[in-house]
């Protein structure tokens, strides 16, 4: 309950003023349904009463007719506000955790999962979204009616009183023990949620493989898992819940009775035979059907207490999973600098060494290097040697755990990350694309006019089939871009660097999925026309970094070696292990 009670700090004035609104409604709302019994007692006392006057009857039923119409008006404005509360509501917070997440480092990401994020995001802000709007319309109006019809019926009979106690007591009772059963089955549902999206976001995701190994019945059985576990969650919290339904009706049909049993037996009492019993037997009608109506409002009451009780416990759960991601505290933190240091362009490790989060050992141990402005610095080594962890540390994807990261000669924790960001080209290993245009992936973001477009399009050798297309740079690129294939993807990931102005441009094994040809014609497309700016390049074939400035070559975390290809193939025997595997001693030239 504190967890959603704390999100409401995202409520503003407006919303805040819709609230108070909608308490006056509410409380009309009570007033003039409270009001109707009254007159029904009236109607039934001149109906009973010899000679009153039919205009009588006919003013007390207008004035019941009045109340419901103007409860009626009350309701609809009390439905408006909580909805317009509630819309905009989630609404705020969907926002609030899309920014929150789009700051998340990978760690945190990590740390939720992607299909947790999703769900947190859509389900969980679903669920308070609904809670809001049954607060504001039951949580509010059904103690405020049932206190009030309570303070109602106090000064009737005794029998009548505690009657409806027994049925309150009971009520209560039915209450807490479906609480008490439910409650953790509602609390275990949005993680089963989780797992099912899980489930189906990697079936969705890897069904090329899926289909390749013939594993459809294996997926469907890890899918069926997650599925039947849910279904079984959800059956059990419900059937508990729909038991609450017949026993409330049975709790209200043995009060009814009962107050009318108590009523006949409290009439028979009265002596027949004067008229001043006649009154009496008649003025105890009256109460009896005053007192059932306002009997009904407190079991209504506790009836619409019910719908709440069903939904509170996965809300609450919803709102704790909220404020989860909402108040995480960010591991990388925005420095301060803005401003470029003394050394432009430059990339420079002081004694890095790297560990991940919960991992075991250290991936980087003790790096240390230098980029100068223009230069082209490649990184090569086996598989799992280090080489994206590092570059990864450029842009603050991770933290270093040890040693200095320097962009401009200054430490990147210091710098402001939009700032940093504004300095670096970065093209990952897998080139991902965004739904919308060729033209909206290359430019993404930036104000980049038709003239830039093209020139990044040239460079990358994206232009010659990017003209093929009808549309050219206005076709279509599907989610995750695929309807193109793996090469043009990366050279089109490669454009949308390029359009950038930028110092230091960072190639994570971006070459891999081009051919020999167009991979070296990129690459002189790439020096000539980004001469001035650092390139760093993490690459896995020799015929890629063969002409670089420095070559830095990792085994194991660790540099074996630095220098240029020629220097490397003479005194860095893991270099030339890589070379020879891949090209012949005359192709290297030895």
């Amino acid at each position: 309950m504190i967890k959603l009670l704390k999100l409401f700090r995202y409520l503003k004035a407006k919303e805040w003023l819709f609230f108070l609104f909608s308490l006056v409604f509410i409380c009309a709302q009570v007033v003039l349904e409270l009001m109707i019994p009254d007159y029904m007692s009236s109607i039934t006392t001149l109906i009973e009463t010899p000679n009153s006057a039919m205009s009588d009857v006919w003013s007390a039923g207008g004035m019941m007719l009045l109340c419901a119409l103007g409860s009626l008006i009350s309701s609809i404005a009390v439905c408006f506000f909580a909805s317009r509360i509630a819309a905009n509501f989630s609404r705020r917070l969907r926002k609030e955790m899309f920014d929150k997440v789009e700051s998340f480092t990978l760690e945190e990401i990590n740390a939720f999962s992607t299909a947790s994020l999703i769900t947190r995001s859509t389900n969980d802000v679903s669920q308070v979204q609904m809670m809001v709007v049954l607060a504001l319309q039951v949580v509010v109006k059904a103690p405020l009616m049932a206190v009030w019809a309570i303070m109602k019926i106090a000064g009737k009979a005794w029998q009548w009183s505690l009657a409806t106690g027994i049925a309150v007591v009971l009520l209560v009772a039915i209450l807490g023990i479906a609480i008490k059963l439910t409650f953790p089955c509602f609390r275990k549902m949005q993680w089963l949620q989780d797992a099912l999206n899980q489930s189906a976001r990697e079936n969705l995701t890897g069904i090329r493989v899926v289909r390749a190994y013939n594993a459809e019945k294996y997926q469907e059985k890890k899918f069926e898992k997650a599925n039947t576990d849910l279904l079984e969650n959800s059956m059990y919290a419900n059937r508990t819940m729909t038991m609450l339904s017949p026993f409330m009706s049975l709790v209200m049909n043995c009060l009814n009775m009962s107050i009318y049993w108590i009523g006949a037996v409290l009439i028979n009492a009265v002596a027949a035979g004067s008229a001043a019993a006649v009154t009496a037997r008649v003025d105890i009608f009256a109460d009896m059907i005053v007192f059932m109506s306002y009997a009904m409002q407190v079991i209504m009451s506790f009836i619409m207490i019910v719908m709440v009780v069903i939904m509170a416990p996965r809300a609450l759960e919803a709102a704790k999973r909220i404020s989860e991601v909402l108040g995480t505290r960010q591991k990388i933190v925005s420095g301060t600098v803005t401003d470029a240091g003394s050394e432009l362009g430059t990339v420079e490790f002081k004694n890095v060494s790297f560990t991940y989060p919960g991992g075991s050992g250290s991936v980087l141990r003790d790096i240390s290097f230098k980029a100068d402005r223009g230069e082209t610095i490649a990184f090569i080594g086996s598989t799992g040697s280090g080489k994206t962890t590092l570059v990864n540390l450029i842009p603050r994807l991770y933290d270093a755990t040890e040693g200095e990261v320097l962009v401009d000669g200054v430490n990147v924790k210091e710098y402001d990350l939009e700032s940093l960001y504004a300095k670096i080209g970065y093209v990952s290993q897998k080139a991902v694309m965004f739904t919308g245009t060729i033209a909206d992936n290359v430019a993404f973001g930036e104000n980049a006019n038709a003239g830039k477009l093209r020139s990044a399009l040239e460079i990358s050798h994206s232009q010659e089939f990017v003209d093929k297309l009808e549309d050219g740079e206005g076709a279509h690129m599907a989610r995750g871009g695929t309807n193109f294939s793996g090469g043009q993807k990366q050279r089109l990931s490669i454009a949308r660097a390029l359009c950038r102005d930028v110092e230091i441009f960072i190639f994570d094994d971006t070459f891999s999925a081009l051919d020999f040809k167009t991979d070296r014609q990129l690459r002189d497309a790439l020096r000539e026309k980004t001469q001035g700016c650092t390139k760093l390049i993490v690459a896995q074939r020799i015929g890629t970094i063969m002409s670089a400035d420095k070559i830095v070559v990792l085994d194991e975390g660790r540099i074996a070696g630095i220098g240029t290809h020629r220097e490397l193939l003479g005194s860095c025997d893991v270099y030339r292990q890589i070379a020879l595997s891949q090209l012949s001693e005359e192709e290297l030239a030895i």
